[in-house]
């Protein structure tokens, strides 16, 4: 956010209309490209959504409420999940190698019978 306020003011420093000075006019100023409202809206828009990142930032950290045990009571409670979860993967695992070796043995089945039918047609 100080990046934001900072290049903000390097903008307005660099873009912003001279001062008038008696006997120190300037010839030859030419307007900026872009407007002084532009770069307000920009600069508002980056401030505001730095604010709200941190704002986000600030609520997903631990509340002061959360002490150590109920830290330690959720990372057990995670660690269960996840246990379960792993447990649950293998058996999906272990049943679709299963599956796989039955589709395999269908298809060796099918080649075996093809090749058999091709054979018995060769020697009519």
């Amino acid at each position: 956010m100080a990046d934001h306020f900072c290049n903000s003011a390097g903008i307005l420093q660099q873009y912003a209309p001279p001062g008038q000075f008696t006997g120190f006019e300037k010839s030859g100023s030419k307007p900026p490209a872009v407007t002084q409202e532009e770069y307000a809206v920009l600069f508002a828009k980056l401030i505001a959504r730095t604010a709200k990142d941190i704002d986000v930032l600030i609520d997903s950290l631990p509340s002061e409420e959360s002490s150590a045990e109920l830290q330690a009571a959720s990372l057990k409670r995670l660690e269960a999940e996840n246990q379960d979860a792993a447990r649950r993967l293998e058996e999906v695992i272990m049943k679709g190698e299963a599956l796989l070796e039955q589709i395999q043995q269908a298809l060796s089945d099918i080649a075996s019978s093809q090749l058999q039918s091709q054979s018995l047609k060769s020697g009519d």
